[in-house]
Protein backbone atom coordinates (compact mmCIF):
# COMPACT_ATOMS: atom_id res chain seq x y z
CA UNK A 1 0.00 0.00 0.00
CA UNK A 2 1.10 3.45 -0.91
CA UNK A 3 0.17 6.38 1.52
CA UNK A 4 0.68 9.75 0.24
CA UNK A 5 1.02 12.94 3.06
CA UNK A 6 0.52 16.62 2.39
CA UNK A 7 3.10 18.90 2.62
CA UNK A 8 3.31 21.08 5.29
CA UNK A 9 3.22 24.80 4.97
CA UNK A 10 6.95 24.75 6.68
CA UNK A 11 8.10 22.19 4.79
CA UNK A 12 11.33 22.95 3.15
CA UNK A 13 11.95 21.95 -0.72
CA UNK A 14 15.90 20.98 0.09
CA UNK A 15 14.56 18.41 2.71
CA UNK A 16 12.44 16.45 0.04
CA UNK A 17 13.75 13.39 -1.39
CA UNK A 18 14.54 13.64 -5.33
CA UNK A 19 13.94 10.51 -7.30
CA UNK A 20 17.54 11.04 -8.45
CA UNK A 21 19.41 10.35 -5.49
CA UNK A 22 19.62 6.64 -5.55
CA UNK A 23 20.78 6.84 -9.36
CA UNK A 24 23.77 9.27 -8.56
CA UNK A 25 24.85 7.69 -5.53
CA UNK A 26 25.17 4.25 -7.66
CA UNK A 27 26.66 5.61 -10.26
CA UNK A 28 29.31 7.96 -8.33
CA UNK A 29 30.68 4.22 -7.15
CA UNK A 30 31.49 3.10 -10.31
CA UNK A 31 32.39 6.19 -12.70
CA UNK A 32 35.07 8.21 -12.66
CA UNK A 33 32.74 11.34 -13.37
CA UNK A 34 29.17 12.44 -13.07
CA UNK A 35 27.19 14.79 -14.95
CA UNK A 36 24.15 16.17 -13.90
CA UNK A 37 22.23 18.66 -16.11
CA UNK A 38 18.90 20.11 -16.56
CA UNK A 39 17.43 23.71 -16.16
CA UNK A 40 18.02 26.38 -13.67
CA UNK A 41 16.27 25.83 -10.48
CA UNK A 42 15.36 22.43 -10.70
CA UNK A 43 17.53 21.87 -7.83
CA UNK A 44 21.05 20.27 -9.01
CA UNK A 45 23.14 22.10 -6.85
CA UNK A 46 21.36 21.59 -3.94
CA UNK A 47 21.50 17.78 -4.73
CA UNK A 48 24.77 17.31 -4.99
CA UNK A 49 26.39 19.40 -2.44
CA UNK A 50 23.67 17.50 -0.15
CA UNK A 51 25.16 14.01 -1.68
CA UNK A 52 29.18 15.39 -1.00
CA UNK A 53 28.97 17.64 1.79
CA UNK A 54 29.29 14.20 4.30
CA UNK A 55 32.98 13.39 2.13
CA UNK A 56 35.52 16.03 3.89
CA UNK A 57 38.08 15.80 1.06
CA UNK A 58 35.77 16.85 -1.77
CA UNK A 59 36.12 20.13 -2.81
CA UNK A 60 33.19 21.95 -4.00
CA UNK A 61 33.27 25.07 -7.14
CA UNK A 62 30.84 26.70 -8.78
CA UNK A 63 30.90 28.76 -12.14
CA UNK A 64 28.77 31.23 -10.80
CA UNK A 65 31.70 33.24 -9.56
CA UNK A 66 33.21 34.91 -11.43
CA UNK A 67 36.68 34.41 -9.72
CA UNK A 68 36.55 30.69 -10.45
CA UNK A 69 35.24 31.19 -14.19
CA UNK A 70 38.41 33.57 -14.47
CA UNK A 71 40.37 30.38 -12.76
CA UNK A 72 38.88 28.18 -14.70
CA UNK A 73 40.07 29.95 -18.17
CA UNK A 74 43.28 30.71 -16.97
CA UNK A 75 44.61 27.37 -15.12
CA UNK A 76 42.02 24.95 -15.05
CA UNK A 77 44.03 21.99 -13.90
CA UNK A 78 44.60 23.71 -10.40
CA UNK A 79 40.77 23.42 -10.04
CA UNK A 80 40.47 20.10 -11.04
CA UNK A 81 43.67 18.04 -10.06
CA UNK A 82 44.77 17.24 -6.25
CA UNK A 83 43.91 14.37 -3.62
CA UNK A 84 40.67 14.58 -2.97
CA UNK A 85 36.92 14.38 -5.38
CA UNK A 86 35.88 17.54 -6.82
CA UNK A 87 32.19 19.56 -7.75
CA UNK A 88 31.85 21.91 -10.44
CA UNK A 89 29.05 23.51 -10.66
CA UNK A 90 27.35 25.36 -13.92
CA UNK A 91 30.14 24.08 -15.85
CA UNK A 92 28.25 24.79 -19.20
CA UNK A 93 29.91 28.64 -18.78
CA UNK A 94 33.15 26.96 -19.87
CA UNK A 95 32.64 23.96 -21.43
CA UNK A 96 37.02 23.69 -22.04
CA UNK A 97 36.94 22.66 -18.42
CA UNK A 98 35.87 19.64 -19.31
CA UNK A 99 39.27 19.10 -21.37
CA UNK A 100 41.06 18.89 -18.38
CA UNK A 101 39.04 16.89 -16.45
CA UNK A 102 39.08 14.33 -18.91
CA UNK A 103 43.05 14.77 -18.93
CA UNK A 104 43.01 14.44 -14.76
CA UNK A 105 40.57 11.36 -15.27
CA UNK A 106 43.06 10.05 -17.31
CA UNK A 107 46.20 10.60 -15.10
CA UNK A 108 44.49 8.84 -12.24
CA UNK A 109 41.15 7.03 -13.12
CA UNK A 110 38.72 6.20 -10.02
CA UNK A 111 35.53 6.61 -8.99
CA UNK A 112 33.33 9.29 -7.96
CA UNK A 113 36.30 11.45 -8.20
CA UNK A 114 34.26 14.38 -10.11
CA UNK A 115 30.54 15.64 -9.61
CA UNK A 116 29.39 18.20 -12.38
CA UNK A 117 26.60 20.26 -13.34
CA UNK A 118 25.03 22.13 -15.93
CA UNK A 119 22.07 24.13 -16.88
CA UNK A 120 22.19 22.25 -20.18
CA UNK A 121 22.72 19.75 -22.22
CA UNK A 122 26.48 19.28 -22.93
CA UNK A 123 25.96 16.78 -25.04
CA UNK A 124 23.79 19.15 -27.19
CA UNK A 125 25.64 22.29 -26.59
CA UNK A 126 28.05 23.38 -30.19
CA UNK A 127 31.06 24.98 -27.84
CA UNK A 128 31.20 21.45 -25.85
CA UNK A 129 33.95 19.53 -27.54
CA UNK A 130 34.76 17.08 -25.24
CA UNK A 131 31.58 14.78 -24.03
CA UNK A 132 33.90 12.70 -22.05
CA UNK A 133 32.73 9.14 -23.23
CA UNK A 134 33.65 6.24 -21.43
CA UNK A 135 34.74 8.81 -18.28
CA UNK A 136 31.38 9.67 -17.25
CA UNK A 137 27.26 8.72 -16.73
CA UNK A 138 25.06 11.73 -17.77
CA UNK A 139 21.86 12.35 -15.51
CA UNK A 140 19.13 14.54 -15.87
CA UNK A 141 17.21 16.09 -13.41
CA UNK A 142 14.34 17.40 -14.58
CA UNK A 143 11.15 19.63 -12.36
CA UNK A 144 9.87 18.26 -9.46
CA UNK A 145 6.67 15.71 -9.90
CA UNK A 146 3.78 15.96 -7.63
CA UNK A 147 5.21 12.96 -5.65
CA UNK A 148 8.19 14.79 -4.98
CA UNK A 149 6.80 17.48 -3.92
CA UNK A 150 4.72 15.35 -1.43
CA UNK A 151 7.73 14.43 0.17
CA UNK A 152 7.68 10.63 -1.42
CA UNK A 153 10.93 11.09 -3.66
CA UNK A 154 9.60 9.38 -6.60
CA UNK A 155 7.72 9.67 -9.93
CA UNK A 156 4.53 8.15 -10.57
CA UNK A 157 3.35 4.75 -10.43
CA UNK A 158 4.59 3.92 -13.39
CA UNK A 159 7.17 0.93 -12.23
CA UNK A 160 4.75 -0.35 -10.68
CA UNK A 161 2.18 -1.18 -14.25
CA UNK A 162 5.03 -2.43 -15.95
CA UNK A 163 5.42 -4.90 -13.18
CA UNK A 164 2.13 -5.73 -12.39
CA UNK A 165 -0.02 -8.09 -14.80
CA UNK A 166 -2.35 -5.93 -16.52
CA UNK A 167 -5.19 -7.74 -14.94
CA UNK A 168 -4.25 -6.55 -11.58
CA UNK A 169 -3.83 -2.98 -12.28
CA UNK A 170 -6.74 -1.77 -11.05
CA UNK A 171 -6.20 -3.18 -7.94
CA UNK A 172 -3.06 -1.85 -7.82
CA UNK A 173 -3.64 1.53 -7.87
CA UNK A 174 -6.81 1.42 -5.77
CA UNK A 175 -4.76 0.28 -2.89
CA UNK A 176 -3.44 3.59 -2.73
CA UNK A 177 -4.49 5.88 -0.32
CA UNK A 178 -4.63 9.66 -1.48
CA UNK A 179 -6.33 12.57 -1.88
CA UNK A 180 -7.82 13.76 -5.32
CA UNK A 181 -5.66 16.23 -6.74
CA UNK A 182 -6.37 19.61 -8.29
CA UNK A 183 -5.37 19.77 -11.85
CA UNK A 184 -5.51 23.74 -12.20
CA UNK A 185 -3.25 24.24 -8.92
CA UNK A 186 -0.69 21.48 -9.53
CA UNK A 187 -0.50 22.66 -12.99
CA UNK A 188 0.38 26.42 -12.10
CA UNK A 189 2.87 25.16 -9.44
CA UNK A 190 5.00 23.78 -12.07
CA UNK A 191 8.03 21.43 -10.55
CA UNK A 192 10.66 24.21 -9.94
CA UNK A 193 11.18 24.18 -6.24
CA UNK A 194 10.84 27.54 -5.06
CA UNK A 195 7.24 28.43 -6.81
CA UNK A 196 6.48 24.52 -6.49
CA UNK A 197 7.32 24.64 -2.68
CA UNK A 198 7.43 27.59 -1.01
CA UNK A 199 5.35 30.24 -3.24
CA UNK A 200 1.31 29.88 -1.89
CA UNK A 201 -0.72 32.21 -4.22
CA UNK A 202 -0.31 32.64 -7.84
CA UNK A 203 0.88 36.25 -7.77
CA UNK A 204 3.75 35.39 -5.75
CA UNK A 205 4.57 32.54 -8.56
CA UNK A 206 3.68 34.94 -11.32
CA UNK A 207 6.28 37.24 -10.32
CA UNK A 208 9.01 34.50 -9.86
CA UNK A 209 8.15 33.19 -13.05
CA UNK A 210 8.93 36.58 -14.95
CA UNK A 211 12.32 36.92 -13.07
CA UNK A 212 13.13 33.44 -14.50
CA UNK A 213 12.73 34.44 -17.31
CA UNK A 214 14.47 37.66 -17.52
CA UNK A 215 17.22 36.04 -15.83
CA UNK A 216 17.17 33.09 -18.51
CA UNK A 217 17.36 35.60 -21.53
CA UNK A 218 19.68 38.04 -20.09
CA UNK A 219 21.96 35.61 -18.49
CA UNK A 220 21.87 31.73 -18.75
CA UNK A 221 20.90 31.96 -22.81
CA UNK A 222 23.93 33.96 -23.42
CA UNK A 223 26.29 31.34 -22.46
CA UNK A 224 25.28 28.90 -24.85
CA UNK A 225 24.83 31.46 -27.81
CA UNK A 226 24.90 35.35 -28.26
CA UNK A 227 21.38 36.35 -28.81
CA UNK A 228 21.12 39.87 -29.30
CA UNK A 229 17.30 40.00 -30.37
CA UNK A 230 16.23 38.66 -27.04
CA UNK A 231 12.88 40.49 -27.83
CA UNK A 232 12.36 38.03 -31.09
CA UNK A 233 13.74 35.16 -29.02
CA UNK A 234 11.00 36.15 -26.25
CA UNK A 235 8.46 36.17 -28.70
CA UNK A 236 9.04 32.91 -30.35
CA UNK A 237 9.02 31.29 -26.33
CA UNK A 238 5.70 32.97 -25.88
CA UNK A 239 4.43 31.66 -29.43
CA UNK A 240 5.67 28.14 -28.45
CA UNK A 241 3.57 28.55 -24.74
CA UNK A 242 0.46 28.47 -26.70
CA UNK A 243 1.47 25.45 -28.73
CA UNK A 244 1.76 22.63 -26.45
CA UNK A 245 0.94 19.46 -27.38
CA UNK A 246 1.18 20.24 -30.61
CA UNK A 247 3.18 18.85 -33.50
CA UNK A 248 6.28 20.94 -34.09
CA UNK A 249 5.86 22.86 -37.57
CA UNK A 250 8.82 25.43 -37.83
CA UNK A 251 7.57 26.79 -40.95
CA UNK A 252 3.98 27.77 -39.50
CA UNK A 253 5.95 28.92 -36.23
CA UNK A 254 8.09 31.19 -38.09
CA UNK A 255 5.46 32.66 -39.65
CA UNK A 256 3.22 33.66 -36.73
CA UNK A 257 6.08 35.16 -35.21
CA UNK A 258 7.57 36.79 -38.50
CA UNK A 259 11.07 34.89 -37.93
CA UNK A 260 12.90 33.22 -40.65
CA UNK A 261 12.54 29.24 -40.34
CA UNK A 262 16.25 28.91 -39.94
CA UNK A 263 16.43 31.20 -36.72
CA UNK A 264 13.54 30.13 -35.55
CA UNK A 265 14.71 26.06 -35.96
CA UNK A 266 18.03 28.12 -33.58
CA UNK A 267 15.78 29.51 -31.37
CA UNK A 268 14.04 26.10 -31.19
CA UNK A 269 17.31 24.07 -30.16
CA UNK A 270 18.45 26.40 -27.74
CA UNK A 271 15.17 25.74 -25.63
CA UNK A 272 15.61 22.56 -26.12
CA UNK A 273 19.63 22.77 -25.23
CA UNK A 274 18.41 24.79 -21.84
CA UNK A 275 15.88 22.27 -20.82
CA UNK A 276 12.97 24.83 -21.35
CA UNK A 277 11.00 22.75 -24.28
CA UNK A 278 10.73 18.60 -24.69
CA UNK A 279 10.33 17.71 -28.28
CA UNK A 280 8.84 14.51 -28.34
CA UNK A 281 9.47 11.73 -30.96
CA UNK A 282 7.08 9.71 -32.79
CA UNK A 283 7.01 5.66 -32.18
CA UNK A 284 8.94 4.65 -35.39
CA UNK A 285 7.84 0.74 -35.18
CA UNK A 286 6.14 1.08 -38.39
CA UNK A 287 3.78 -1.62 -39.45
CA UNK A 288 0.58 -1.51 -42.16
CA UNK A 289 0.10 2.42 -40.95
CA UNK A 290 2.04 5.46 -42.45
CA UNK A 291 2.95 7.52 -39.40
CA UNK A 292 3.92 10.95 -38.76
CA UNK A 293 7.57 11.72 -38.01
CA UNK A 294 7.01 15.36 -36.84
CA UNK A 295 8.27 15.55 -32.86
CA UNK A 296 5.63 17.13 -30.68
CA UNK A 297 6.59 20.35 -28.38
CA UNK A 298 6.01 20.42 -24.55
CA UNK A 299 7.51 22.50 -21.86
CA UNK A 300 9.41 20.81 -19.06
CA UNK A 301 7.55 22.52 -16.45
CA UNK A 302 4.03 23.88 -16.86
CA UNK A 303 3.84 27.09 -14.33
CA UNK A 304 6.84 28.63 -16.89
CA UNK A 305 4.72 27.91 -19.85
CA UNK A 306 1.06 29.05 -18.43
CA UNK A 307 3.27 32.07 -17.21
CA UNK A 308 4.54 32.94 -20.96
CA UNK A 309 0.95 32.54 -22.31
CA UNK A 310 -0.72 34.70 -20.22
CA UNK A 311 -3.20 31.75 -19.31
CA UNK A 312 -4.53 31.50 -15.99
CA UNK A 313 -6.73 28.63 -16.42
CA UNK A 314 -5.05 25.11 -17.35
CA UNK A 315 -6.37 23.27 -19.84
CA UNK A 316 -5.77 19.45 -21.24
CA UNK A 317 -2.83 19.95 -22.65
CA UNK A 318 -1.40 21.07 -19.51
CA UNK A 319 -2.48 17.37 -18.01
CA UNK A 320 -1.00 16.33 -21.04
CA UNK A 321 2.15 18.19 -20.43
CA UNK A 322 2.53 17.10 -16.57
CA UNK A 323 1.75 13.89 -17.30
CA UNK A 324 4.93 14.04 -19.93
CA UNK A 325 6.69 15.59 -16.86
CA UNK A 326 6.43 12.61 -14.80
CA UNK A 327 6.98 9.84 -16.92
CA UNK A 328 10.58 12.01 -17.93
CA UNK A 329 11.50 12.30 -14.26
CA UNK A 330 10.65 8.84 -14.07
CA UNK A 331 12.96 7.68 -17.32
CA UNK A 332 15.85 9.19 -16.05
CA UNK A 333 15.26 7.28 -12.79
CA UNK A 334 15.43 4.13 -14.11
CA UNK A 335 18.74 2.18 -15.08
CA UNK A 336 17.48 0.49 -18.20
CA UNK A 337 15.97 3.87 -19.79
CA UNK A 338 12.11 2.60 -20.84
CA UNK A 339 11.13 4.42 -24.66
CA UNK A 340 8.92 7.24 -24.21
CA UNK A 341 7.13 8.31 -27.51
CA UNK A 342 3.80 9.72 -29.31
CA UNK A 343 2.11 8.24 -31.97
CA UNK A 344 0.01 9.59 -34.56
CA UNK A 345 -1.04 7.56 -38.23
CA UNK A 346 -1.46 10.10 -41.43
CA UNK A 347 -5.15 9.41 -41.14
CA UNK A 348 -5.17 11.48 -37.95
CA UNK A 349 -5.42 8.37 -35.47
CA UNK A 350 -3.21 9.43 -32.30
CA UNK A 351 -2.01 8.34 -28.72
CA UNK A 352 -0.56 11.35 -26.15
CA UNK A 353 2.53 8.69 -24.99
CA UNK A 354 3.36 5.07 -25.99
CA UNK A 355 6.11 3.74 -22.91
CA UNK A 356 8.21 1.30 -24.45
CA UNK A 357 9.48 -0.68 -21.34
CA UNK A 358 11.19 -4.23 -22.70
CA UNK A 359 9.65 -5.74 -25.82
CA UNK A 360 5.95 -4.76 -24.11
CA UNK A 361 3.81 -1.21 -25.69
CA UNK A 362 1.81 1.01 -22.85
CA UNK A 363 -0.28 3.16 -24.66
CA UNK A 364 -1.40 5.96 -22.62
CA UNK A 365 -3.99 8.74 -23.67
CA UNK A 366 -4.99 11.70 -21.18
CA UNK A 367 -8.00 13.57 -21.21
CA UNK A 368 -9.44 16.61 -18.56
CA UNK A 369 -12.78 14.96 -18.93
CA UNK A 370 -14.43 14.03 -15.36
CA UNK A 371 -16.48 11.35 -17.59
CA UNK A 372 -14.63 9.63 -19.78
CA UNK A 373 -15.97 7.23 -22.26
CA UNK A 374 -15.83 4.41 -25.27
CA UNK A 375 -14.98 7.24 -27.65
CA UNK A 376 -12.66 8.75 -25.59
CA UNK A 377 -9.90 5.10 -25.85
CA UNK A 378 -10.99 4.53 -29.79
CA UNK A 379 -7.31 5.41 -31.00
CA UNK A 380 -5.56 3.43 -27.83
CA UNK A 381 -7.86 0.73 -29.19
CA UNK A 382 -6.63 1.56 -32.79
CA UNK A 383 -2.97 1.24 -31.29
CA UNK A 384 -3.61 -2.14 -30.00
CA UNK A 385 -5.32 -3.72 -33.07
CA UNK A 386 -1.94 -2.25 -34.91
CA UNK A 387 0.71 -3.67 -33.01
CA UNK A 388 -0.86 -7.02 -31.49
CA UNK A 389 0.90 -8.99 -28.71
CA UNK A 390 3.34 -6.21 -28.22
CA UNK A 391 0.69 -4.03 -26.95
CA UNK A 392 -0.56 -4.42 -23.28
CA UNK A 393 -3.63 -2.74 -22.11
CA UNK A 394 -3.69 0.99 -22.07
CA UNK A 395 -4.38 3.94 -19.93
CA UNK A 396 -7.15 6.63 -20.52
CA UNK A 397 -5.74 9.00 -17.61
CA UNK A 398 -8.35 11.51 -16.83
CA UNK A 399 -9.70 14.49 -14.41
CA UNK A 400 -12.65 12.55 -12.86
CA UNK A 401 -13.04 10.30 -9.82
CA UNK A 402 -13.67 6.88 -11.61
CA UNK A 403 -11.65 3.82 -12.13
CA UNK A 404 -12.40 1.15 -14.08
CA UNK A 405 -12.27 -0.72 -17.08
CA UNK A 406 -14.10 1.06 -19.96
CA UNK A 407 -13.09 -1.91 -22.32
CA UNK A 408 -11.31 -4.84 -21.61
CA UNK A 409 -8.17 -3.60 -22.35
CA UNK A 410 -8.09 -0.03 -21.72
CA UNK A 411 -8.63 1.07 -17.62
CA UNK A 412 -9.85 4.67 -16.99
CA UNK A 413 -8.20 6.19 -14.09
CA UNK A 414 -7.54 9.72 -12.54
CA UNK A 415 -4.33 11.40 -13.17
CA UNK A 416 -3.62 11.87 -9.70
CA UNK A 417 -3.84 7.91 -8.82
CA UNK A 418 -0.48 7.71 -11.47
CA UNK A 419 1.31 10.31 -11.49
Amino acid sequence: MIIIHGMTDQQDASALPRLLQETLTEDLKVMPAVVVTGSRQTGKSTLVRDLVEPDSRRSYFTLDDLDIVDLARSNPDRLVRGPGAVTLDEVQREPDLLIAVKRAIDEARRPGRFVLTGSANLLLMHKVSESLAGRASYLTLWPMTRRERLGMGRAGLWDELVETPDRDWAGMLDSQITEPDDLHASARRGGYPVPAVHLETDDERAIWFDGYVRTYLERDLQDLSAISALPEFRRLMVAASHRIGQLLNQTDLGRDVALPQPTVRRYLNLLETSYIIVKLQPFARNRSKRLIKSPKLYFADTGLALRLAGEAHPGGQHLENMVLADLLGWRESRRERPGIFYWRTATGEEVDFVIEAGNALIPVEVKSTAHPRVADARHLISFQDEYGGDSRSALLLHGGTRLEWITPSVLAAPWWRVV
